[in-house]
């Protein structure tokens, strides 16, 4: 009994053991959990604390991953593109200090970066120094044996299948992690994504907001300064500086030929050596931006101009901004309109770095809004001028109206107008007397080339306008010989540089010259030349008003000019009745009466419509003229186009040609009809009766003769032809092949229609189906008809109405 109760209280006591050993292990795991919960909780705060700022959360997983998973060190890697680099670090100083010097590193391939690239998501070496990456990789080398450490566990941060970085922590001694610390980190890497996706937005809203702030910004200063470039230029180069993290930026303008220093903001230094570099040609060959602008890049990014041929070869826009503004990647920006280059918008960072997309987006945005305030300012800028010109043209004119016949006042604010406009120093207008120009009117010339100009001097014969030329511009006469009186006294009395002449003449004949001139080496602008031109005419208008008015004075034969001016428009009228009374001969009645009627000959013009064809001759005819005499012959067709001729009228059928026995007649152009098809077939019988009587009569003379048609319906194109004494008007078509071929076809007596004509007369005459027939020069065979009489014969006489008039009807 003794020894059962021993075992009992034995028994008992390991329970009680066990029991507690249990407790004390969910006090343990509870202990645990909640150490993570409070854990994961306060990251979550640190992440909602800390919007958009990383390196808080960072370190926050960082100093919980440690101590939660006994680790003695531990780091978080971003990774971009295919290089890592370590943006959070935890342990001993030197360690921290030295990760996060070096900057982005490729990762060694077998390496846990390099794993998770391939797709892992869980990576963990037990022993470090027992791998292959330790061996083959300088930096993973580097960084265990600086560090100690021997087990190391790394978990992904992915967004999707999207590598985004990743969480290493590791231990001093060879102790793999449990699975609840794997997942404890896990939870933690979850943590460090929503931290970087709210990071990530967070700043995506912000760019884009200050996007948005910096376009509307440049555009509220485009609508406040219209037509005034420079504070456009000012805010756009602002804001693209510092959007795209730039040191500098600039702008310039193109001609055409050369690139010209246009605005510049940022390094002091650089933009003073920028406003006085001049004009710079794009080198058509090189590397250099501006001239792959030129030949049709739009953006540019050179990562590091020392880099570049055009570095090396010494291209000063290049070579400056490296040396003078210590500029390494660029970003450039075409400004253009309509495939013509502006101008260049060129930002630059004194390191090697990669702009992003969404700059290189803003930045075309920024050139856009530039080009924008350049065209508001060109259009701008012509309005003003145009306006300008149009008040001094109205002005003159004005005054020529007040002054008929007083050129003085004219010339005098012709020269004052035409000055300020073309911003000249001096000018004169001069007219041709004999072989001298004589000044008569002048404005800013020094007295003594004033007295020389208005005493007049010798018209050199080599000039220009002398020899037909409108206009005599030279830029720079310093680069001409001064063996001209004229032009040396305007070079050596009146300092002149550059002139513009615009020669005064009426017809052939020369009147004078416009002259006006700088005193500074600048040409004048195409629009300026154009300007001194109308200017000129308006000279010649006032001097031939002038002119016009003294005859007036001095002659009474202006009513003699009159009427024989009325002669010869009374000559013109008879001339054009001449002519349509030779249009009646040769064109239909109907052609004729819209000519006369329309005041035109538009309707004769080429076009293209629906028409119905006929072709009629005789049969036997060619016999007939190899044995009648000639005026057998002429007696015949005389009696068979009289017979014939009339019913097309009648019938207002449109008469093509009268070919020997051959008759060609179409329906529907120039007058269009209802019903061209029934017009036709009623006319073609009217014809087989009136021939079949007239040939009748021939035959009692011994000659065998008959009558056949052939009619078809289609498509063809219509219009005048011939020539100047003679034109006839005709149709050109395959439907009037076809009319031809069906006449050619037809036996005595016949009318042989196609199926299209057929099916529109069946309601006026009997057709006889003679099935398909073989048309000489025709691929297939045609279905022909006969018609053998009218249905009714009342509807033999025609009942016929003009519904409309002309080709376009």
């Amino acid at each position: 009994m003794s020894s059962t109760s021993g075992s009992t209280s034995a028994d008992l006591r390991q329970l009680i053991a066990d029991l507690e050993r249990q407790l004390a292990e969910c006090k343990a795991a509870r202990d645990e959990a909640l150490q993570r919960e409070t854990a994961t909780a306060e990251v979550l705060q640190v992440i909602n604390s800390s919007p958009g700022d990383l390196g808080p959360v960072f370190d926050a997983i960082l100093e919980k991953a440690l101590r939660l998973c006994a680790a003695a060190r531990g780091h978080v890697f971003r990774v971009e593109g295919d290089l890592g680099r370590a943006v959070a670090a935890r342990g001993d100083a030197e360690f921290v200090e030295w990760l996060l010097k070096q900057g982005p590193v490729r990762p060694t391939p077998g390496g846990i970066l390099h794993r998770m690239m391939q797709g892992e998501r869980v990576v963990q070496i037990p022993d470090s120094i027992d791998t292959e990456g330790y061996r083959a990789g300088k930096a993973i080398r580097g960084l265990i044996d600086r560090s100690g450490v021997s087990t190391t566990l790394g978990i992904a941060l992915r967004n999707d299948s999207a590598l985004l970085g990743a969480i290493f922590v590791n231990r001093r001694e060879v102790r793999p992690f449990s699975d609840k610390e794997i997942a404890l980190l896990q939870n933690f890497a979850t943590q460090a994504v929503i931290a970087m996706e709210n990071a990530r937005l967070l700043t995506e809203t912000r760019e884009a907001l200050e996007q948005q702030t910096a376009t509307a910004e440049v555009l509220q200063v485009i609508n406040s300064s219209p037509g005034d470039l420079a504070p456009v230029f000012d805010a756009v180069l602002e804001k693209a500086v510092s959007l795209s993290e730039a040191v500098y930026g600039h702008l310039w303008r193109f001609d055409g030929e050369h690139f010209h220093p246009w605005r510049s903001h940022g390094d002091p230094q650089f933009a003073r050596w920028f406003e006085h570099l001049g004009p710079v040609r794009p080198n058509p060959d090189g590397d250099g931006f501006l001239g792959r602008v030129v030949r049709g890049e739009n953006v540019l990014y050179i990562a590091d101009v020392r880099d570049t041929e055009a570095y090396r070869t010494g291209y000063a826009p290049v070579t400056g901004l490296a040396d003078v503004g210590g500029g390494r990647s660029v970003l450039t920006v075409a400004l253009g309109k309509d495939h013509a280059v502006l101008g260049v918008l060129t930002v630059y960072r004194r390191e090697v770095k990669q702009f992003s997309e969404k700059q290189i987006s803003l930045l075309q945005n920024f050139a856009a809004q530039a080009v924008i305030a350049i065209e508001n300012a060109r259009l701008l800028t012509e309005t003003r001028e145009a306006l300008e010109q149009q008040t001094a043209t109205a002005e003159v004119l004005q005054v020529i109206n007040s002054s008929p016949g007083d050129l003085a006042p004219v010339f005098d604010a012709m020269l004052e107008k035409a000055m300020n406009l073309c911003e000249a120093a001096f000018g004169g207008l001069f007219v041709l007397e004999g072989e001298q120009f004589r000044a008569v009117a002048t404005r800013g010339l020094p007295r003594s080339l004033n007295d020389f100009v208005r005493r007049g001097f010798t018209a050199d014969k080599s000039n220009p306008l002398l020899r037909g030329a409108m206009i005599d511009h030279i830029a720079d006469l310093s680069e001409r010989p001064l063996d001209k009186p004229g032009l040396r006294a305007a070079v050596e009395l009146g300092g002149a540089r550059t002139m513009l002449n615009a020669a005064l003449r009426k017809d052939d004949t020369m009147l004078g010259s416009f002259s006006i001139f700088r005193r500074e080496v600048r040409p004048f602008s195409d629009k300026q030349i154009a300007l001194l031109q109308n200017f000129a005419a308006q000279a010649v208008i006032a001097m031939e008003n002038a002119r016009l008015l003294d005859e007036l004075r001095q002659r009474t034969d202006q009513v003699a000019e009159l009427n024989r001016g009325l002669e010869a428009r009374v000559a013109e009228q008879v001339e054009e009745l001449g002519r349509v009374g030779r249009l009646r001969r040769f064109l239909a009645p109907q052609v004729a009466e819209l000519l006369v009627s329309q005041g035109d000959e538009g309707i004769l013009e080429s076009h293209r419509r629906e028409i119905v064809v006929v072709f009629c001759d005789v049969r036997g005819y060619t016999a007939f003229t190899e044995t009648a005499e000639p005026e057998e012959v002429l007696n015949f067709l005389r009696e068979y186009h009289g017979a014939l001729g009339p019913l097309v009228s009648q019938h207002e059928g449109t008469l093509d040609q009268f070919s020997g026995d051959g008759i060609m007649v179409f329906f529907n152009d120039p007058v269009p009809c209802p019903d061209p098809a029934e017009r036709a077939v009623k006319m073609a019988m009217a014809m087989r009766e009136a021939a079949g009587k007239l040939i009748a009569a021939w035959r009692s003379h011994g000659c065998e003769l008959g009558f056949g048609a052939g009619i078809a319906q289609g498509y063809a194109t219509l219009g005048q032809i011939g020539f100047a004494e003679r034109s006839g008007y005709t149709a050109i078509g395959t439907v009037c092949n076809l009319a031809a071929r069906l006449c050619a076809e037809a036996k005595d007596g016949q009318i042989l229609v196609s199926s299209r004509v057929a099916g529109a007369v069946g309601a006026v005459a009997r057709l006889e189906d003679l099935g398909n027939l073989e048309l000489k020069g025709l691929h297939r065979p045609v279905a022909a008809f006969n018609v053998v009489q009218s249905i009714n014969s009342a509807d033999a006489r025609p009942n016929l109405t003009v519904v409309a008039k002309g080709p376009g009807a």
